[in-house]
């Protein structure tokens, strides 16, 4: 059996970095990806995939992606279930990232100006000041 997804799109939001118990880092993104049609007003759709990136590919993606970044991913798709609150069953398909490729440019770093004070020796002395 194959399950393989590849998907382009753009980060929904900053992602945040959590640990497990365990201190496994893990990270959940929703990425839009738009659809290769326009829809019947001519405007193109997107879909919400929630993603769930691990270890070293969660704490990058944390580190170098914001809102709107464009990113790359490969994994698998997986379903799970669980019980809420109210005792209904809530039913959840993901992409589990196996690889993650950041294709947003670098967000251009501000050029840190190092001020150094010089002291302030006037020009001129007292005495020559015309007023």
């Amino acid at each position: 059996m194959i399950n393989q997804v590849t998907l382009v799109g753009r980060l929904t939001k900053d992602p945040e970095l959590k640990t497990t118990p365990d201190g496994t880092p893990v990270t959940q993104v929703t990425l839009a990806v738009s659809r290769h049609f326009r829809n019947h007003n001519g405007e193109i759709d997107a879909d919400f995939v929630s993603c769930t990136l691990w270890k070293k590919a969660a704490e990058n993606t944390v580190h170098y992606c914001r809102k709107g970044s464009v990113v790359g991913i490969t994994g698998r798709l997986q379903t799970r279930n669980y019980e809420n609150r109210e005792g209904k069953k809530v039913y959840v398909t993901e992409v589990v990232t196996e690889s993650i490729r950041f294709l947003s440019p670098k967000p251009q770093e501000r050029p840190t100006v190092k001020k150094e004070e010089v002291p302030f020796t006037p020009t001129m002395n007292r005495e020559e000041v015309p007023f």
